[in-house]
């Protein structure tokens, strides 16, 4: 087999229904033409193999087919975080010492001069003339690269992004694990709007594809346009991260009739209760799943295969085969059910860019530990619990964000929650909250509180709450909770937005 990933569609893969051009088909035949074209105009140019390819752009099939040609032609796609300021941008184009930007139209002036560009919004043929044309820049190193297909930079949260490097037979062992569980799926639409710069858009349209059937890309995500898309263009695949579903609800979803979708899968973020029961009411054939995957690691992780109908969603399964997962720090024994989780599996990343400190601490002896704190039942199956680096200490007890949220969101009344720190001169840091609630509903920040005390352990209960309309979004569409607390300070009281 092609352990090429740009190699991975074909002309019997699936079509591409994209959005951003009137909802225009391209098939699978002429998707892997306009790939097989691109790549050959790639080819043509004066770079060594494994050059640095940026793309700089919002979802469409000329996006697709340029990621997958860059691959196919040798070198490395790095696709970029169009809403990373420019500094940022920089930052990376310096880092991965990228040769070319491919870049929608808008974006153009967000590109350095000194760095070659090509239009990623111009038609087909415009876009070989245009790779005819182009002098590109030399990349200092190359030979390190061998191997890799492409480069994916974190949101950076937490500081300047780092370039996760990924290898093409990683990343198509980790594809044909999530093929095996869609054998003889065929003949499904699946929505995709998670933008292609991070691993869920994809990961998803990658598996889709591979996979027989056909996929829906909107440019940007609108709660309107999605809802739309999914009637219009008879959508039975759904995928997203719970922020998404989160807004769609509170759209007029109900004059609209969803029985066609059967799936859908939800990734990057955990889904609460409460969004899952009103995720069920917005789409009462679909059968809603909670899935997991980290860049590092890859997106094959889990698997609820043989799991059976009853089983909880927010559940995310037991190990593919061929990973080996621990919790905790290197026990492996029986009677530990809970701790940080270490995978080892031929997905890992080869390290971080330039990052050999980090690289180190967090590959360690083969195994990558994903900073990800699990549970793992009697029968072996893996819940989420929370991030290692989001626990906080309040009074001496430790605090986990997720937990507080979930505890939250069973509250009636409550639609999501954002739990984050707030500094406290005694305690340390103390949990504050910024609340959705339910259409009409008047639950009050007294009230919550009251609630939380009673049904959870007293220290955890939020010492303010905040209520507004919708929690906001970051870059990859998950809760900005950086954007949040800039809400909060030490002084404020309970109060609403």
């Amino acid at each position: 087999m092609n352990s090429n990933f740009g190699s991975l569609l074909s002309a019997g893969s699936g079509a591409v229904i994209d959005g951003s051009r009137q909802f225009r088909l391209v098939t699978a035949s002429a998707l892997d033409r306009w790939i097989d074209e691109l790549a050959r105009g790639l080819a043509a140019l004066p770079l060594e193999p494994a050059s640095r390819i940026a793309l700089l752009g919002e979802n469409s099939t000329g996006y697709l087919a340029l990621y997958f040609a860059i691959m196919r032609a040798g070198h490395v796609a790095v696709p970029l975080n169009h809403r990373l300021p420019d500094e940022t941008l920089h930052f990376i184009l310096d880092d991965a010492e990228v040769s070319l930007v491919a870049r929608d139209r808008p974006f153009a002036a967000r590109v350095p001069r000194q760095v070659p560009t090509i239009g990623l919004d111009a038609p087909a043929g415009e876009l070989l003339d245009q790779l005819s044309a182009t002098a590109v820049r030399h990349a200092a190193d190359n030979a390190s690269f061998a191997g890799l297909c492409k480069i994916l930079y974190t949101s950076g949260s937490t500081g300047r992004p780092k370039g996760v490097l990924l290898a093409h037979e990683g990343m198509r062992w980790a594809l044909a694990r999530g093929l095996e569980d869609l054998v003889g799926v065929r003949g499904e639409t699946g929505l995709v709007v998670a933008p292609f710069y991070h691993k869920n858009g994809l990961y998803f349209s990658s598996l889709l594809l591979a996979s027989g059937n056909r996929i829906v890309t909107l440019p940007r995500f609108s709660a309107s346009a999605y809802l739309d898309a999914i009637v219009t263009q008879r959508c039975s695949w759904l995928t997203g991260v719970p922020t998404m579903f989160a807004l769609l609800a509170r759209e007029d979803w109900q004059r609209r009739e969803f029985d066609h979708v059967t799936r859908i899968n939800v990734g990057s973020a955990p889904l609460s209760d409460s969004l899952l029961e009103t995720m069920r009411r917005m789409f009462p054939a679909a059968s809603i799943t909670n899935g997991y995957g980290t860049t590092e690691a890859g997106p094959a992780i889990f698997t609820r295969a043989g799991l059976g109908p009853d089983a909880c969603p927010r559940a995310l399964g037991k190990p593919v085969p061929g990973i080996e997962l621990r919790l905790g720090d290197g026990d492996t024994a029986v009677g530990v059910d809970e701790g940080i989780l270490s995978v080892r599996a031929p997905s890992l990343m080869r390290g971080y860019l330039n990052l050999p400190g980090q690289t180190a601490q967090t590959l360690r002896d083969g195994w990558l530990v994903t900073g990800d704190i699990m549970r793992r039942d009697a029968e072996g199956v893996y819940s989420f619990v929370g991030r290692a680096d989001d626990m906080f200490v309040c009074g001496g007890e430790n605090i986990y964000p997720a937990a507080v949220e979930s505890l939250l969101e069973r509250c009636p009344g409550v639609e999501q929650a954002a739990v984050l720190p707030l500094a406290h001169e005694t305690k340390g840091q103390v949990p504050v909250a910024c609340v959705v609630r339910a259409p009409g509903s008047p639950l009050s920040a007294e009230e919550l509180k009251a609630w939380s005390i009673a049904h959870g352990p007293a220290y955890a209960h939020p010492r303010q709450i905040l209520f507004c309309e919708a929690l906001p979004m970051g870059t990859t569409l998950k809760v900005d909770k950086r954007a949040l607390a800039t809400r909060f300070d030490d002084g404020r009281s309970s109060s609403a937005v």
